[in-house]
């Protein structure tokens, strides 16, 4: 993989509370590294000998938008344009449930429009993130 024409950003939902936007990005975050584990660089060692699990190569921005902005691009990535791109989304249906099963039996039973999005990972080539998310400001 071409690390220098890949880009990840996250996109939360600005009105969010601080500790549901931390706990989406660290779910989405964990998502993404399994299903991208070539993105995750070698452990290092420090001076005094101590090891320090690897990370991601590149920068990962946390960007925001509104409800309607989240929805608009997560319907785009569904298009054949975007099908290269590694995507996770994390909504109000997965963050309501007690257990990975009745995650699957919700979700099961809601239509797509049902999801209100908490935010979205997104992954891939530079040109195609860029075209989605590049007028999107930063998180502060």
């Amino acid at each position: 993989m071409d690390m220098q024409n890949q880009k990840c950003v996250m996109v939360m939902d600005e009105d969010l509370p601080l500790g549901v936007i931390a706990n989406t990005a660290g779910i989405m975050g964990i998502t993404l590294g399994k299903h991208m584990p070539e993105t995750v660089g070698p452990d290092v060692v420090d001076k005094s000998g101590r090891e320090h699990l690897g990370i991601i190569e590149f920068p990962v921005p946390i960007l925001k938008a509104d409800k309607e902005k989240i929805r608009f691009i997560r319907e785009q990535l569904y298009q054949p344009g975007y099908s290269d791109l590694m995507v996770v989304d994390f909504s109000d249906v997965a963050q309501g449930c007690r257990t990975y099963d009745e995650f699957i039996d919700k979700a099961a039973k809601a239509e797509e429009k049902e999801f209100q999005y908490l935010g979205i990972g997104i992954c891939g080539s530079k040109k195609l993130v860029n075209k989605l998310t590049g007028n999107l400001p930063l998180l502060r």
